[in-house]
């Protein structure tokens, strides 16, 4: 039990380290990758912190990852179609997007919300410590076991429907993907099932990004130019994300 202890303890000072070199270089604002990599850090933690439900100061703590999430989503979305738009020749409707962004990162550092989520952070290990002291910690690997399986069976559920919701399945997989980077040692993936996730993944992330910019151009009239060449990114990725699923659920249900 201890040597698991130990090794939840120091993923979370891991992650904590690394969200606070995000900060830094959102407030150097020179970095690009800056806001992506704080999110996917706060996705990490809170992957982390789902198995632990119930012991003191978990729910306080994904309460604050729940918010940083929350403020930086907009940003992010708004980062990916600004990339986007240059990449594709649309030079004028990239820079107006990239001026909407003056000043937000230097913000997200600063802000209440990612302050608050690194003040828990920091003593949250001595919550765990102090949990293991008392004997609360009884069974705390059958527990991490016992939510690592839920995922994967709720997972299994959604992808034999065949009126499965892209994007709930997306998020389930972003979900025991990010679980069993946290607990290696409990969720022993194989590399082909990792790849298959990542592949998933990603081929998901691009018909979410097609269908929710669609969503956007009904609002944003300058946006028109993109429409037709959107539609049809939706539909090829839509082919793209459904191919994948089946070779994940080959590889991870039917083997």
């Amino acid at each position: 039990m201890s040597v698991l202890v130990d090794r939840i303890v120091a993923n979370i000072l891991r992650l904590e380290v690394r969200l606070l070199a995000c900060q830094a270089r959102l407030q150097a604002n020179t970095d690009p990758e800056a806001l992506h990599d704080l999110r996917t850090t706060v996705r990490r933690l809170r992957s982390l912190l789902r198995p632990l439900r119930g012991l003191p100061g978990v729910v306080q703590l994904e309460m604050a990852a729940s918010q940083v999430g929350t403020l930086t989503t907009p940003w992010r979305d708004l980062e990916v179609m600004a990339a986007y738009l240059q990449q594709h020749g649309h030079r004028q409707l990239a820079e107006r997007r990239r001026e909407q962004l003056s000043g937000v990162y230097a913000a997200i550092a600063e802000s209440v919300q990612l302050e608050q989520l690194l003040l828990i952070l920091d003593v949250f290990p001595r919550f765990l410590r102090a949990a293991q002291r008392e004997d609360m910690l009884r069974g705390l690997r059958q527990r991490i076991e016992a939510v690592l399986d839920k995922q994967w069976l709720t997972l299994e559920k959604t992808l034999n429907d065949p009126g499965h919701d892209r994007h709930r399945v997306r998020l389930l997989i972003k979900r025991v993907r990010y679980a069993g980077e946290a607990y290696p040692e409990l969720d022993h993936l194989p590399e082909q099932v990792v790849t298959r996730l990542k592949t998933a993944q990603k081929a998901l992330g691009q018909w979410h990004d097609a269908w929710q910019w669609l969503l956007q151009a009904e609002q944003q009239p300058d946006l028109q130019p993109c429409v037709e060449q959107w539609r049809a990114a939706l539909v090829s990725g839509e082919k793209q994300a459904d191919k994948a699923l089946i070779k994940l659920s080959a590889a991870c249900f039917h083997s």
